[in-house]
């Protein structure tokens, strides 16, 4: 009998986002000058208090294993944080503290679903939700958003793709790919939805520090006890505190849901790490200023690339209402031709950007929907600038 291998890992799609970024960086160790618009991460140090307090806590030797579903007085600090920003009230045996948000999803992804189960996942949406649902047993299905309405799914749209086997509804708001924000109403409606076709809603809630023009992150848990109860939070510090290499992600849910993860967890990765939890207790703790520095450098960046992208030939975009993306829609340069040829999809823009032009972006096919790229604004103004000259250099040699 041959060696085979696992069916289900070989249908997982690598990621173009690493893809576009392993590109970038081998053209950069070359010494080309490479403006990178595929960071998903911000470009600024994580604060020195946090740095500090991850110092104190190896001095103090707190490199042991911790409880499963992490420490007891980040889970404190992490309930208290539910309380005041989000308004949820989950205690702290409710809450389950993974290594990062991917982490954190694949946990609730394991806890809630069976075999066939199907899982909604509004298009555009971040590339790693079909492939964590899949994963886990799980079926993804799109469900396409329009341009009109800020890229935002609908209630009709969800009922026309709910089925008996529909089990959950994965909402990002702050979203990735597109940086739009749900407003108390539209969370609402899809909330009177999940509450009557009793599915569980997991709310990504990642980017929620990172709103602007005086926009306001709401939690759709906190709307009311029915929503409350059918949803799984999840948060964590990668975005909002310049973290993403430390790891920490967390989730608030029912008790039922979070005794599961947590006994998911314990034989997957044992625990998060411990440094970086006493790291992570600091950060939600300790002073905010730094972070909303942050917050104002990435509000600069987004005003001036919108404003920029709305002069350029070809393209659009929504304005982004939070995270740190813009999402752009190429449909009408993609129907041009560079150097005589069609330029035909948004992969092939992004291969002619690397190639010709020296500039990394992210095409977003993977993300559910065709004929748009993603361009972060969480690096320097000054990249940016340098990055959307180039874009605009090659828009302006495209013919009909």
């Amino acid at each position: 009998m041959a060696l085979t291998l696992s069916n289900k890992a070989k249908a997982v799609k690598p990621s173009s986002t690493l893809a576009i970024t392993a590109k970038a960086k081998e053209l950069k160790a070359k010494g080309i000058d490479v403006v990178g618009f595929g960071a998903g991460e911000p470009d600024f140090n994580t604060p020195d208090n946090i740095n500090n307090a991850a110092i104190q806590a190896i001095r103090d030797g707190f490199t042991k294993y911790t409880p499963a579903s992490g420490i007891m007085e980040l889970k404190e600090a992490i309930s208290q944080k539910f309380k005041t920003f989000n308004h949820l009230n989950y205690t702290p045996e409710q809450i389950v503290i993974s290594n990062g948000g991917k982490h954190s999803l694949i946990n609730v992804f394991s806890a809630i679903l069976n075999p066939g189960d199907e899982v909604m996942i509004p298009a555009p949406y971040w590339l790693s939700y079909p492939e964590m649902v899949k994963l886990q047993d799980g079926i993804p299905v799109a469900v396409t958003t329009k341009k009109e309405n800020g890229y935002k799914v609908t209630v009709e749209e969800l009922e026309a793709a709910f089925t008996d086997k529909t089990k959950a509804l994965v909402l990002n708001s702050p979203c990735n790919p597109t940086g739009m924000l749900y407003t108390k109403g539209e969370l609402e409606a899809i909330a009177a939805f999940v509450v009557e076709k009793d599915i569980y809603v997991v709310a990504d809630e990642m980017y929620e520090y990172l709103t602007y023009d005086d926009a306001e992150h709401i939690s759709i848990g906190s709307l009311n006890d029915e929503i409350y109860a059918r949803t799984i939070t999840v948060s964590g510090v990668s975005k909002s505190y310049a973290m993403t290499g430390w790891r920490i992600g967390y989730t608030g849910s029912s008790l039922e849901i979070a005794k599961l993860m947590s006994s998911v967890q314990s034989h997957s990765a044992s625990n998060p790490n411990s440094i970086a939890q006493k790291a992570t207790v600091e950060a939600i703790n300790g002073p905010q200023e730094t972070i909303q520095y942050m917050k104002e450098r990435f509000d600069e960046r987004r005003k001036y690339m919108v404003e920029r992208i709305a002069k350029m030939p070809y393209i659009s975009c929504v304005e982004p209402k939070g995270a740190f993306y813009v999402f752009i829609d190429v449909s009408e340069a993609v129907a041009m031709k560079y150097k005589g040829e069609v330029v035909g999809s948004s992969a092939k823009l992004a291969d002619i950007m690397i190639n010709d032009f020296n500039v990394a972006l992210i095409p977003c096919e993977d993300f559910g929907i065709e004929n748009h790229i993603r361009l972060s604004y969480a690096i320097s103004l000054e990249n940016i600038e340098k990055g959307l000259d180039r874009l605009e250099a090659f828009l302006n040699s495209l013919e009909v």
